[in-house]
């Protein structure tokens, strides 16, 4: 089995709601699982996963950094906290010959459980300006 059906059939076995965007890439979007536009896609030989989290503010934005890294170092337990020109999102890529429906599960829940885990951490700095 090709990664690309590997990650369409993980989907499916996960019962997660996704819509394919384009070869080699979806969007997950299951709100029972704390997932909303988790992006998934194919570079190579890597699963790529990344969630918008939000836009990084114009205030407190040293403060905000400085948690995001504190977050990645002792509570992320796949992927990081990353900027993207002024988004702040999270990625975490897996590889995709020896990746298994368990590493693509705990990724997928990693990810949501840090949205609604760290949503209290980052809303002091998110609100708007």
């Amino acid at each position: 089995m090709n990664t690309h059906e590997k990650v369409e059939s993980y989907l499916l076995r996960l019962s997660l709601s996704y819509q394919e965007t384009g070869k080699d890439a979806w969007v997950v979007s299951d709100r029972d699982k704390g997932i909303d536009s988790l992006f998934v896609a194919l570079a190579d030989s890597l699963v790529v996963m990344r969630v918008n989290v939000a836009d990084a503010p114009k205030a407190k934005r040293e403060a905000l950094f400085t948690d995001l890294l504190k977050l990645n170092a002792t509570d992320m337990v796949h992927g990081a906290y990353a900027l993207d020109g002024e988004k702040i999102v999270i990625v975490d890529t897996l590889e995709g010959e020896t990746m298994d429906i368990e590493e693509f599960q705990a990724s997928v829940e990693a990810i949501g459980l840090a949205l609604s885990q760290h949503f209290k951490v980052l809303a002091k700095y998110l609100k708007k300006e």
